[in-house]
């Protein structure tokens, strides 16, 4: 992610042939310039993000508001949100700690909630060539879904790139932290935020997501398979399952359909012609 340097030089002899038009002619010597690719993967990260963090603002309020009025402190919540950081897991959390259920059920209900971000995993770790192995590591932390999808759709548009996924991770990380803190500190001046309509902005926006994908192979079928084995679950087994359920259903369901791309041998080719 560094600087790229360009030290190639013109074959007449003159500049470097990676320097832009703009610097003084007469400098042989390499120079150092910032390299447009990364600069406008940082650019159009920001610029993707910003949506999402209208969004997320309310929504990490309410959990930072929410989880003072179950019994953590401030510091308690600040740590939950730094070390989990998964909306979902969180709540689910907090709920279940007020209806005094074993900690054993609450473990194992954040890891029914979380268990779609293995899936996210498998799926965008295949286009994380440009990662390093650390990179790879912290940005699987910082794997929500809306950075799933925006990284799924950049993967596919031009390319996935460090420096787009840290850009747009950073800012819903930072944006996170501090409403929480906001809403940890104030949250108590809003009595009920479905008053509001603060509950519903965050499920909107996740469906303007799932609705970007609605050019991809056999949409309608993966949507309606997994809209309605995760409304089966939610009725017979209930919450948080009919998430994780939900996606695995659409999950396979996509890859049954999935065509492997055939590569023809060059025999093949030649017999062709």
């Amino acid at each position: 992610m560094s600087d790229q340097i360009y030290t190639e030089q013109d074959p007449a002899g003159g500049i470097p042939s990676g320097i832009p038009s703009g610097i003084p002619s007469g400098e042989n010597s390499p120079k150092t310039v910032p390299n447009p690719v990364k600069a406008s993967d940082i650019k159009d990260g920001i610029k993707d993000v910003l949506p999402i963090l209208i969004a997320i603002v309310p929504f990490a309020a309410v959990f930072g508001a929410v989880a003072i009025e179950s019994g953590l402190s401030f510091g308690e919540v600040m740590i939950t949100s730094l070390s989990i950081y998964a909306a979902a897991s969180q709540y689910v959390m907090i709920d279940l700690m007020g209806q005094n259920v074993p900690v054993w059920s609450i473990v194992l209900a954040v890891f029914a909630v979380n268990f779609r971000h293995v899936l996210y995993s498998a799926s965008i770790g295949r286009t994380m060539g440009a990662f390093s192995f650390w990179q790879k590591a912290l940005a699987f932390f910082l794997l929500v879904d809306p950075q799933f999808a925006s990284s799924e759709a950049r993967a596919s548009k031009s390319g996935l790139r460090p420096a787009y996924y840290f850009s747009y991770a950073l800012m819903i990380y930072g944006t996170w932290m501090a409403a929480n803190a906001i809403g940890a500190l104030f949250g108590s001046l809003i009595s009920s935020p479905a008053t509001y309509g603060l509950d519903f902005i965050l499920p909107l926006y996740f469906t303007g997501l799932v609705a970007g994908f609605h050019k991809r192979p056999n949409f309608v079928l993966i949507l309606i398979t997994s809209a309605g084995v995760s409304l089966a679950a939610y009725l017979t087994i209930g919450s948080p399952w009919h998430i994780t359920l939900g996606g695995i259903a659409g999950l396979i369901i996509a890859a049954a359909l999935s065509k492997p791309k055939v590569i023809s041998t060059p025999e093949e080719s030649t017999a062709n012609v």
